[in-house]
Parts: structure tokens; sequence; C-alpha cells
């Protein structure tokens, strides 16, 4: 094609513009204003600089205290749960889903979550839409101790619809060397102790939504008797997040491992931190899962076994402890509010017996 040809083409009588092409710079710059409320809220003494930098700038001379410190990081999203988001309006607990991904997957180990950075793509910058979606993300920060040090808005015009979106976050964290927690340090006689979930947190929502939307035909504006409130304000409720009370134990009570429980379900999860050669057994008779998981199963005929390694069942986070810790571990989880409770043992793995299973039956 010529130069001529470009000039004598449709619309070559107007200027091309980014604008123009669908990205508004200036709805982009109103939301980096909006926003920066609520990410000074997260600020923490070793942050450096304030938002609109290129990088954000953590100050690692904090971590001298350490002997040998090692770093954890973790990236996820919120799925199909930004879906329910968006069709409801609600743009600001989606926020504490993320970072309850991120962080609790760095609190496994034992680490500190330090800071976080978020990725949000849009079809069509809305500030106070992007602003309410950080507003959540920033709460988060707070309710899990880090800081949000920066993050990208990017927006996206012909490849998502001007309403859709999605978001992502990364985060980093610090623990000592030989205190880190994992499979090495389970033993046979251990306490599995589980910590309810508040909800269905980030999993499995493209089950949820296939169930209850297309195949029920519910109306996320429906009240649920179930739940005191309607079926969107159930599916919406954010994910809990863990990892100060995760911290806490750590410096009260003696702890083998944690484990998040996400996608893959609580015994897949489980699974992942038992050692060659032990079984953790989870008694389901120690625990009722709430109505939304009820719902889930009659409404879409979904056996208990797809619902178990889909869901997380009522459990978000699982600790391992020496069995003459347990007491303490579940009084200072008590008083820090954290519903707990005994859910079963590690025992010696037998020849058939997989790292982790769910035996006996919900109580009513």
């Amino acid at each position: 094609m010529t130069a001529e040809s470009f000039e004598r083409a449709p619309h070559a009588d107007s200027a091309a513009s980014y604008a123009g092409a669908g990205v508004d710079i200036e709805a982009g710059d109103r939301a980096v204003e909006l926003m920066k409320e609520w990410v000074r809220k997260t600020r923490r003494p070793e942050v450096l600089g304030g938002l609109g930098g290129f990088a954000g700038l953590f100050d690692a001379s904090a971590l001298k205290r350490y002997e040998r410190p090692l770093l954890a990081s973790a990236t996820d999203g919120v799925g199909t749960k930004v879906y329910l988001a968006r069709r409801l309006g609600v743009y600001d607990t989606i926020g504490h889903d993320l970072v309850g991904m991120v962080v609790d997957d760095i609190v496994v180990c034992g680490a500190e979550p330090l800071f976080m950075t978020d990725y949000i793509c849009v079809g069509k910058v809305h500030p106070e839409r992007v602003a309410a979606i950080v507003k959540g993300i920033a709460e988060g920060c707070v309710l899990a101790g880090c800081a949000l040090v920066g993050g990208e808005t990017a927006e996206h015009p012909g490849l998502l619809g001007e309403d859709d979106f999605d978001v992502a976050g990364a985060g980093t964290g610090v623990v000592e060397a030989d205190r880190l927690l994992g499979p090495d340090r389970i033993r046979t006689g251990d306490t599995v102790i589980a910590m309810a979930s508040s909800g269905l947190h980030s999993n499995g929502y493209s089950l949820v939504r296939h169930v209850l939307l297309d195949r029920a035909g519910m109306a996320l504006e429906a009240h649920v008797e179930e739940f005191s409130r309607t079926l969107g304000e159930e599916l919406l409720e954010p994910t809990k997040i863990y990892s100060l009370d995760c911290l806490a134990l750590t410096r009260t009570a003696e702890v083998h491992a944690f484990s998040h429980v996400t996608g893959g379900g609580l015994a897949n999860n489980l699974a992942r931190v038992v050692p060659d050669g032990l079984h953790a057994v989870v008694d389901r008779s120690t625990w009722t899962p709430g109505p939304v998981f009820d719902l889930v199963g009659k409404a879409g005929r979904v056996e208990r076994l797809e619902l178990e390694k889909t869901l997380n069942m009522g459990v978000g986070m699982i600790a391992i402890v020496p069995e003459a810790s347990a007491d303490v571990a579940l009084t200072l989880l008590a008083d820090r509010g954290v519903d707990a409770w005994v859910a079963g043992e590690i025992t010696e793995r037998g020849d058939h017996t997989t790292g982790a299973a769910l035996t006996g039956e919900y109580a009513s």
C-alpha cells in the first residue's frame, strides 16, 4: 500500500489519536488521583516515595534484623468472581479477595507479607470504578499488614467490552530461614486445626455460576432465606484474610505447617504440605459447611466429591501443630475472633492412602 493510498483511505481527513482509539489518558489520571487516599492507608515505615513513580520502593535494610532472610512471593487473581461484581455493580469487595489469595499463600511458609502490587485491566477506564477496586485492595492490605506499593491500570478497548475488567496481584514476604514452615516439620500425631472460611472465597465460581445462575435460574437480587440476604451479597462475600492471625499463631505456639485452601479443595491443598510417608486425616463431622455449599450441591445435583475438589466447604486455612500446642493455638485464634477447631490428625500413610483425605459425614 502506498502513502497516497493511505491519504485517500476512509477517514483520512481526521487525525488519529489515542483517545480516538479508545484509550482515555485523562480518565486514567483521574483514577490515580482518586485511589491515592486509599493507597496511603497501606503505607509501612519501609516504603519510600509515593504513588505515581515507575516502581514502588521498599527499604530492604529493614531485613538486616534477619540472620538469613528468605523472600517469599506469590501472584494470583480473583477469577470469574469479577463477573458477579460487574453484574451487581459492586467493586470494592473483590480487592479483599485479591489480597487474600496472595498474602495467604505467602504466609503458608511462615513469611510475613511485606508489600503487594496490583494489575487492573479494563475495557474502558471509569475512574470511580477503578478507585473502588483499589480501595478494596488497600483495605485488604491493611487487614494483612502489608503495603500496596504500586500497580497498573491498563485500558484495552476492542479487547474487552466497556464494562469488562480483570484484576491480578503479586506480593512479597520474608521469613527467617530457620523459621520456614512446611512438610519437613510435620510429624506423626500432629493436630490438624481448621479455620473457618467466610464463604466461597474466590474459587469455584465457574461451577457456582453455572449451577445457580444458568441451570437453576436464580437471580442475584433474590433474597435467600438461608443467607438472610440476597444471593448476590452471599456470592460477593469477601475472602477472609488470615495472614496476621497465622503470624500471631507462629509467635505464640509451635506451628509445623499451614495450608491455604483454594482451588482444588481442602484435601488437595492439605496434601501439598504433607510429607511422603504421612497422611492427614480430616473428620467431616467436626464442622457444618455453610448453607451456600449445600445450595450449590442441591441446585446442581453436584456430587459431594465434586464439591469437595472445587470448593473450600467452609475451611479457608489449615494449621498443623504438635498435639501439645493445639489448646494454645485454639485459644489464641478464639481470642482473635477466628472460628477454629480440631479437625483431624497426622498419621502414618498406609499402602493405599494419599497425602490427605476427608472421612465421616458433615455435622448437621
